[in-house]
């Protein structure tokens, strides 16, 4: 019998050409809340358990601030639920220069119906120099029920 063991299908793209970066080295993180057990630093790293929950349902959160301002290429994201039936929504923002004036990136809404679609995964390619922060806002119900929101991966190259 031949036996090829490969790459998750996560593992396999978003290896693809990217280096990563360390955000564990270059920024802080504030966020809005967070559940003890599942920690904003696994959603943060490329590669282990991935998962950030929020302690508290509504609207959460998600801020990295850079020591230094960085030019951002690529953000990639990915968002699991395989509990609960909702439409999320979630904001990217960025900022430069240290100031609190936040430019919208993206602005997207996704369904989750599991068991059949419990993942959303989004890349974007971007060009932005000078970034100081970068804020992720997620609306983990936009119908105002008590979701809790949730971050598989957020990843910058």
């Amino acid at each position: 019998m031949r036996k090829t063991v490969t790459k998750s299908q996560f593992q396999q793209h978003h290896d693809q050409g990217a280096e990563w970066l360390d955000l564990d080295s270059i920024a802080r993180v504030e966020i809005s809340s967070e559940d003890p057990t599942q920690p904003i630093e696994a959603a943060l790293q490329p590669a282990g358990a991935p998962g950030w929950r929020a302690a508290e349902p509504g609207p959460q959160v998600i801020r990295l601030m850079f020591d230094a301002p960085q030019k951002v290429k690529r953000i990639y994201l990915l968002i699991n639920e395989e509990e609960v039936a909702r439409t999320q929504e979630f904001v990217l923002r960025y900022a430069q220069h240290h100031g609190h004036h936040f430019r919208e990136i993206v602005r997207q809404q996704f369904t989750f119906s599991p068991p059949g679609t419990t993942t959303e995964q989004e890349e974007y390619q971007v060009d932005l120099d000078g970034v100081t922060m970068l804020e992720l806002e997620i609306m983990p119900d936009v119908s105002g029920s008590a979701a809790k929101a949730s971050l598989g991966r957020l990843l910058l190259a």
